[in-house]
């Protein structure tokens, strides 16, 4: 398995586990708590991210700078898909402040369209490298 595709398992881990706490304890704690929990998720799953990041780069330390044209195509691809699921919840957080929603709506939107973005993309990127390119 590759550098990339190590990272890319990890990214997928940390942005499904990620907002999942945020669910739970959204639910355990109420609406009204929902700022510090956004944000401690959100830097918890950056903070795990960076951590595994730094474990597989040490444990594959040859490995990390060996990226070919796949690897590269792979990576533009799950980022394109990616991208589109922050456009999305772009458009849906405007939607949501033009019609003066609470703004616990509107960050809810944001941070679910990161989350999409994060697992859709990842495992666009996995899916290429085990499965191949799409040939459109």
């Amino acid at each position: 398995m590759s550098y990339d595709e190590k990272n890319s398992w990890v990214f997928l881990v940390t942005a499904a586990v990620g907002y999942a706490t945020y669910l739970v304890l959204l639910a355990v704690f109420g609406a009204e708590a929902y700022v510090p929990l956004l944000l401690s998720t959100i830097g918890g799953a950056i903070a795990v991210n960076i951590v595994a990041s730094i474990v597989i780069s040490v444990t594959n330390g040859r490995d990390r700078d060996k990226r070919d044209q796949r690897d590269r195509e792979v990576h533009a691809f799950g980022e394109r898909i990616g991208g589109s699921f922050v456009v999305l919840g772009a458009l849906a957080a405007l939607v949501l402040a033009l019609f003066q929603a609470p703004w616990f709506w509107i960050a809810n939107a944001v941070y679910l369209a990161f989350a999409l973005s994060a697992v859709v993309g990842a495992s666009a990127r996995l899916a290429a490298y085990r499965r191949g390119m799409p040939s459109w």
